[in-house]
């Protein structure tokens, strides 16, 4: 048995990675032997926002339940893990890019609160909850790969509002509450992805792609399919109770690699013309984001375009290390297939 009942728990179903991870559950993981096939039996409640369609949910499997609710509501979560005795919660819901600083803290911190509150009080037995690169900021120096040992130095309020969900999670599991496993994702990418990330390929198209610096800054990047093979081993394996696990593609890739092999897709295999040209900006540009950033954020606001060219010059890579060798996980796709199967999803839009 791959889990220690049959129910799963899935928090943010709608969202680009957990629509993927249901798909996963119900369909399994080609390539990956260990998940190439899932418990046939298995059902998996959704917990979906108030107004969003869960028509596509359903069309995936009729062994697939949906709930509307909020995290910022108690009265919602409890619902939703309602007699979900032994059950595993994957928590993959959050907000990365709001409007207002408050929404981290509110979604992200209490959210996440009230959500592991009623998964314990249901008799739940793990929750795998998705964190993110931020609590641990950017790399010390050009050669370094954060590791699971690696100190807090969050980046502005959300990296902040991680570290609090990490610490409130992971004290849980000390006093004996839940099962939990913290797993952290980089910049991920993929099939279904935001508007955002296909913006991202059109300006690369455009010739307007920014690189700030020298470009040979390293990102670890994690294809969704990747993530989700990380998350199913970690509600899985026994001993990934209570641990951290950074899960990304096997090596961190520079900003000119990724603009390069988006562009040489483009054109050789989506006809595609590219302008062949970058958005060429001095590395001081992004520290001037910063202050930008960081004195918008003091004030309450959030700007994503200021906040995401703040990050653009900087190192931002991880080990999978502990991952492969606790979880057994294997990354299978690596930046050019990624970006093939991302292409081809968005064909037409780019």
């Amino acid at each position: 048995m791959l889990f220690p009942t049959n129910l799963v728990l899935v928090a943010g179903a709608s969202g680009w990675l957990g629509s993927r991870l249901v798909e996963t559950l119900v369909s399994g993981l080609p390539g990956c032997e260990a998940l190439q096939r899932m418990p046939t039996e298995l059902r998996i409640r959704c917990l979906i926002l108030p107004g969003q369609d869960g028509a596509a949910l359903r069309r995936i499997s009729n062994r697939i339940e949906i709930v509307t609710g909020t995290l910022e509501s108690a009265g919602d979560c409890a619902r939703f893990c309602q007699g979900a005795k032994e059950a595993v919660l994957f928590h993959t819901a959050g907000v990365i890019h709001p409007r207002r600083v408050a929404e981290f803290y509110r979604v992200n911190v209490q959210g996440t609160s009230n959500l592991l509150d009623a998964a314990t009080a249901s008799g739940a037995r793990r929750a795998v909850v998705v964190s993110s690169n931020s609590p641990c900021g950017r790399n010390p120096h050009p050669d370094h790969l954060f590791d699971e040992l690696s100190p807090y130095r969050p980046y502005l309020n959300y990296g902040r509002s991680k570290m609090l969900m990490e610490q409130d999670v992971k004290a849980r599991q000390e006093r004996g509450l839940l099962e939990t496993v913290i797993i952290r994702p980089p910049w991920f990418y993929g099939p279904n992805q935001p508007a955002r990330q296909t913006l991202f390929f059109r300006m690369i198209r455009q010739g307007k792609a920014p690189i700030v610096g020298s470009g040979a800054n390293l990102r670890s990047m994690a294809y969704i399919d990747n993530l989700c093979q990380g998350l199913i081993l970690a509600a899985a394996v026994g001993r990934a109770n209570g641990q951290t696990y950074w899960i990304a593609d096997r090596r961190p890739y520079s900003m000119n690699e990724i603009i390069n092999q988006i562009e040489k897709l483009l054109e050789t295999e989506f006809g595609q013309a590219c302008a062949h040209k970058r958005l060429r900006l001095p590395a001081f540009v992004s520290s001037l984001a910063f202050l930008a950033d960081a004195a918008l954020q003091s004030l309450g606001f959030y700007n994503q375009k200021v906040h995401v060219l703040s990050e653009m010059n900087k190192t931002i890579a991880c080990s999978t290390r502990k991952a492969e060798a606790e979880l057994g996980y294997r990354p299978l796709i690596e930046l050019e297939e990624g970006m093939r199967r991302s292409l081809a999803w968005c064909k037409g839009y780019v």
